[in-house]
């Protein structure tokens, strides 16, 4: 689970770094662990920065006046696959062919088939745990069969599909060629989201942008956001835009996770609001809810949401039931998110940090805890006994999230 972004600014003479920078910061809810951008300056160098750390910290003034060039980058990373190394902080580079940078969000299943072919067969050293890395390698090897001085987007279009054969798994990704331009593409199933949006440049021509959510574009002045479609590829430059399939349609399978917690309500996902998306999960599971309570002869006197992704849900559902919701758990904002932190003690002990129950909400009633998902159940398992902790009488948990078994 990552942000990605890229940035094409029609006048060269404009460095891209503190638009990325602030448009990393609207994805900052897609990863708190390390962020990072790559501008591509005059004659194709490239200018780096990424650590461990909140956007914020990272790119103050001093390191964004080092990062030079009108095009870039970023991302910022939550470590699903690989570790916590530094040194896997995105975007990834390789300097053979052409010079290519690349930021990736996903996952692939195949990584150890992936391992092995980059090892004996195109001889590609891989320096990290990362998925990422390896996606990186396939596509920069797939250039370098072209045998080419400089290649064309045809080139590019055939790599994007050859390493679509070949990695399997769920990735969306932003990538860019030294003194070229940038390059978005999604795999067939279109598990990850990734979208563009253009606006009219001060100069003239137009300016352009790749991200994972429409928020980042609307914030920048950006229109016309569109979604990248499973499978395709769209190559951007100072001079053209082209686009291609360059996989065949599979069945697409958005993440539900993106509609239920990870995307920001604000945005719109492959035309879907998620905000109008956790309407409908409060209205469907207030359906549930109620059909469960009559079958066990329950009753409830407050709905209380678990912050703050469940909110729209649980109002709706309140509602819909005609239940008085409250706000029983205030949040701390400065604690990570628990479900992906490193060991289920670190969770657990997280929980409490993260979240404080309020007993006048709590005391001496029939309480229905709506979340928005159950990944492990830690969460779930402390905030019910938190809720007991400050005198609940019976605590019910409703969940938004459709059990995934």
């Amino acid at each position: 689970m990552c942000g990605i972004l890229g940035l094409l600014l029609h006048d060269p003479s404009i460095d891209a770094a503190p638009e990325i920078a602030e448009g990393l910061s609207l994805l900052q809810h897609r990863g708190q662990d390390a962020c990072g951008i790559v501008t591509c300056g005059p004659k194709g160098r490239f200018y780096q920065c990424k650590a461990n750390g909140m956007v914020r910290d990272i790119f103050d003034a001093s390191a964004l006046s080092r990062l030079v060039g009108a095009m870039g980058v970023g991302h910022v990373r939550y470590p699903t696959a690989g570790s916590f190394n530094n040194a896997e902080a995105q975007p990834f580079y390789v300097n053979s062919p052409y010079g290519i940078v690349f930021a990736h969000n996903g996952n692939l299943i195949n990584t150890a088939s992936l391992l092995q072919f980059l090892d004996a067969e195109a001889h590609r050293h891989i320096n990290t745990s990362s998925d990422s890395e390896l996606l990186l390698n396939i596509f920069a090897n797939n250039l370098q069969q072209t045998g080419k001085f400089r290649i064309n987007e045809d080139d590019l279009f055939t790599a994007i599909g050859l390493m679509m054969k070949q990695c399997k798994g769920a990735y969306a990704c932003v990538a860019m060629l030294a003194g070229f331009g940038i390059i978005a593409f999604r795999d067939p199933n279109g598990i990850r989201p990734v979208g563009m949006a253009s606006r009219n440049a001060a100069t003239g021509g137009k300016d352009y942008i790749f991200a994972s959510e429409s928020v980042v574009a609307d914030a920048s002045g950006f229109v016309d956001w569109e979604d990248v479609k499973p499978g395709e590829a769209i190559i951007i430059t100072r001079s053209s835009i082209s686009r291609r399939q360059v996989a065949p349609p599979a069945t697409f399978a958005p993440d539900i996770f993106e509609y239920v917690y990870f995307a920001r309500p604000d945005s719109v996902l492959d035309g879907v609001s998620v905000y109008r998306s956790r309407m409908a999960m409060g209205d469907a599971l207030a359906d549930e809810v109620k059909r469960v309570l009559e079958e066990h002869n329950l009753t409830v006197d407050v709905v209380i949401p678990v912050p703050d992704t469940s909110r729209v849900a649980a109002l709706n559902l309140a509602q819909k039931l005609q239940l008085p919701y409250r706000e029983g758990f205030i949040k701390n904002r400065y604690v990570g998110r628990t479900f992906i932190m490193p060991g289920q003690q670190m969770r657990k002990k997280n929980v409490r940090r993260k979240l404080n129950a309020m007993a006048l909400e709590f005391a001496n009633k029939n309480v229905l805890l709506v979340d928005d998902s159950i990944v492990r159940g830690t969460t779930s398992r402390e905030i019910i006994q938190m809720a007991k902790d400050v005198g609940a009488k019976k605590v019910i948990v409703a969940s938004c999230a459709p059990p995934i078994r």
